[in-house]
């Protein structure tokens, strides 16, 4: 993994063109000669779909590798811990997107009606030769649309990518059917955003409530209906992965860390740790180097 620094460096789109604040697009190769950062674990602010049909290489996201010895598509999904090492011809293409520009055109969410893009789905799915196929011809779309900068260029983009979304969804899932976000779930998915920005320094399930305009029972009722957790192990869930995040490839001090999450004490923050994760944050470390 190298040498471990202080923090998990997070990249806006930017970072690979300080031109395009939402969105992004290029081939494969020459991908870590040209962004060199993505070597290294690191957190991304938005979304990554990474289509390789040749490669002799392999990627990690979230301590779980993912060979690319045969065509697939892998989503990083936002806050995830990503890194590649990737050989310079490889073949195939990245797109990074924020959830902005897609909303640009669709409703408010409505990416969270794919499954793939929810925090617990998997990582990537295998392509046939006739879904390269498919793919490849998009994706030339794409380029060419990028590359010629006619008018409308923006809406376009966001139409060929919703197919690909749409397409990858029925890659996924396709035993299960299609789902209409209800306004229960959107509660949820309202309630899992602001805990992505507040678990470090909030994590009473009251807070969340309130914000959402519910009271604290029923912000549990909806967890348990849906997430099949309260509200309290949601938030519980979501601080226990950062801190193992952060033993994991950083090189803070565990009192840091426990500073960093909100945690009164060290000893409260080890407290913690042991009973959501069944160890220790030293043991922890010791067994993940």
């Amino acid at each position: 993994m190298g040498i471990k620094t202080d923090t998990i460096a997070v990249y806006p789109v930017t970072e690979f063109s300080a031109n395009n604040k939402s969105f992004w697009f290029s081939s494969l190769e020459k991908l870590l000669e040209n962004h060199p950062f993505l070597e290294h674990p690191h957190k991304q602010s938005f979304y990554m779909l990474l289509f390789v049909e040749r490669a002799d290489s392999y990627a990690i996201v979230d301590d779980k590798s993912i060979r690319l010895d045969e065509p697939k598509v892998i989503c990083i999904k936002p806050n995830s811990v990503f890194s590649i090492n990737i050989n310079r011809a490889a073949k195939g293409f990245i797109i990074c997107f924020t959830e902005d520009f897609f909303s640009l055109r669709y409703n408010n969410n409505v990416l969270f009606q794919f499954a793939f893009l929810k925090k617990e789905a998997e990582s990537y799915v295998r392509f046939s030769d006739k879904q390269i196929e498919k793919w490849n011809t998009i994706l030339h779309l794409m380029q060419e649309e990028i590359t010629t900068k006619q008018s409308g260029v923006e809406k376009l983009l966001r139409s060929y990518l919703n197919i690909l979304l749409y397409d990858l969804d029925r890659k996924f899932y396709r035993h299960t059917s299609a789902k209409k976000v209800d306004s229960k779930e959107e509660k949820i998915i309202q309630f899992e955003k602001l805990l992505e920005e507040s678990f470090a320094h909030q994590k009473a399930p009251s807070y969340y409530a309130t914000k959402l305009h519910v009271t604290t029972n029923y912000l549990n009722k909806l967890c348990n209906g849906i997430r099949g957790v309260t509200s309290g192990e949601l938030i519980r869930m979501r601080v226990a992965m950062e801190a193992q995040r952060l033993l994991h490839y950083t090189s803070r001090s565990v009192a840091e860390i426990a500073n960093e999450l909100g945690f009164e004490s060290p000893s409260y923050f080890a407290t913690f740790f042991k009973k959501n994760t069944g160890t220790t944050p030293e043991s922890f470390r010791k067994n993940n180097i």
